[in-house]
């Protein structure tokens, strides 16, 4: 039986994404191509990454012949969380016209198991619910064989007309025993071209962990939900100096959503990077209460690490204690203080209009930006997804417009504090403030460390200051009495 695999992140379709030129490939995917291919399935890749169009895909459909077709979205990378629409509706032509030749379709994604009508509706015989190496194998051996789907855990079909939902499969504890991905079946040679025409460098994604036991009140978790459970550091660093060996890589950004959680896992992970003697720079995300100990960012440090994205989301206590976050405005501080200290580059996420978000919690948003003056900054909008506290509380909103078209969309999905204008223009004076702020911190340190990149940031100001006055003007057009203060 051959089956063929693909996802539903086509880079061209996110504008933003594509002026990064920051692709990395369909981990999720490779994954579960390496699992079913260890059972003794044909399996080949289509990489939708750097396509034009859906319908690319028909010419490989056409010669290969698959007798299953399995959509598989990268649920690692935080880009396919978000269901975008338009790789929604890609993935929706793709699936038909697979369907059209006779193909059994499956499909394994974050969206479509928050739409799994819409998905069925649009060619698939199947979705995945949770985690989906060992469902998508049985699968295909009941389609191969002509058995039953209904006594296969974590799926939904259509049976008499009704979407029908199995009992949820347990995830995998033991990750070690997942074979690595299928990292041979890819074309890694567009994505080295980017990186090194882009930024000089390649980087490439693994992951050391599944799922995430935190429980903040907006994050949806449809496919590993609140476990955590970990590969050893042996096979990490085995598969990392492996694939660099071919690859050529020197950069990796470990996609999990929390690195290095397990007591002792993070020592044991810089012992065995010394021992193989493996050289490589890595970037991580984490919370704010995780980066408190010294000994850790030590050992982060010492094993490679030069950036950690850290969820701050708000600088307002009673924002973060609304969003169930669990972490304190000051822990935050400190941990950007420690990271720093051990020359760790710094990152903040930034969520703007978590219900309830007045100007005051985002003036000490933008304060702490200024105080912290982190090495980047990432600014989005709150994003009601499925399956939480936060949806649940909006989702009587959510009518003409409930996911975003591409990752710089940042619409309002429902009714807030201030107008869905206001946001989109908060973003943009945020950022210009921080440039700003990051161009005077230049001008201080230049006296002392002459550089070309202070200079830059320096000689920036000219258009930056004049720029936030801009963003301040339209930002108080827009909503007069609200940004009295700013």
């Amino acid at each position: 039986m051959k089956v063929l695999f693909t996802h539903s992140y086509f880079l061209k379709f996110d504008e933003k994404q594509y002026r990064a030129a920051m692709p990395y490939p369909p981990l999720g995917t490779l994954y579960a191509m390496a699992y079913l291919r260890e059972h003794g399935f044909e399996v080949k890749l289509f990489d939708t990454m750097f396509c034009d169009s859906a319908k690319d895909i028909r010419q490989t459909i056409d010669e290969f012949m698959p007798d299953v077709f399995v959509s598989y979205d990268d649920g690692f990378n935080y880009l396919t969380k978000m269901c975008l629409t338009n790789m929604r509706e890609a993935c929706f032509d793709m699936q038909l016209y697979a369907a059209s030749k006779g193909c059994k379709v499956i499909t394994s994604s974050s969206d479509a198991t928050d739409h799994a009508e819409e998905y069925l509706k649009h060619g698939s015989d199947v979705i995945v619910i949770g985690e989906a190496e060992q469902t998508v194998l049985e699968l295909c051996s009941a389609f191969k064989n002509n058995n039953a789907l209904e006594i296969i855990s974590g799926i939904a079909i259509v049976k008499e007309g009704n979407i029908f939902k199995t009992i949820p499969r347990h995830v995998i504890k033991d990750l070690d025993v997942l074979p690595p991905p299928a990292w041979d079946a890819l074309n890694i040679s567009p994505y080295k071209t980017m990186w090194m025409k882009h930024h000089g460098y390649f980087s490439l994604n693994f992951v050391t962990t599944r799922g995430c036991p935190y429980k903040c009140n907006w994050c949806a978790k449809p496919i590993y939900g609140n476990r955590y459970n970990s590969h050893s550091p042996e096979q990490i660093v085995s598969e990392i100096k492996k694939w660099q060996q071919q690859f050529g890589f020197t950069h990796v950004w470990f996609a999990d959503d929390i690195f290095g959680l397990k007591p002792n896992w993070l020592k044991d992970f810089e012992f065995h990077i010394k021992k193989a003697e493996l050289k490589i720079n890595y970037k991580i995300q984490s919370r704010a209460d995780l980066l408190l100990g010294e000994d850790h960012i030590k050992h982060l440090a010492n094993s490679g690490c030069t950036m950690v994205w850290m969820g701050a989301e708000s600088g307002s206590q009673t924002i973060l204690d609304a969003m169930d976050k669990g972490i304190k405005v000051e822990q935050i501080y400190e941990a950007t203080r420690l990271l720093k200290k051990n020359n760790i580059h710094v990152s903040l996420f930034l969520q703007l209009g978590y219900l309830g978000e007045t100007m005051k919690d985002i003036k000490l948003t933008i304060k702490m930006v200024e105080d912290l003056l982190p090495d980047d900054i990432g600014i989005s909008v709150s994003y009601p997804l499925p399956g939480t506290v936060f949806y649940d509380k909006v989702k009587e909103q959510l009518r003409e417009k409930s996911n975003w078209t591409d990752s710089d969309d940042l619409s309002m999905l429902f009714k807030n504090t201030y107008k869905p204008e206001f946001y989109k223009q908060l973003q943009r004076y945020i950022h210009k403030v921080y440039r700003r702020k990051e161009g005077m911190q230049s001008a201080k340190k230049i006296i002392l460390s002459p550089s070309k990149r202070h200079l830059k940031k320096v000689l920036s100001l000219w258009h930056l200051i004049p720029q936030e006055q801009m963003e301040k003007r339209k930002l108080k057009h827009i909503d007069p009495d609200a940004t009295a203060s700013l």
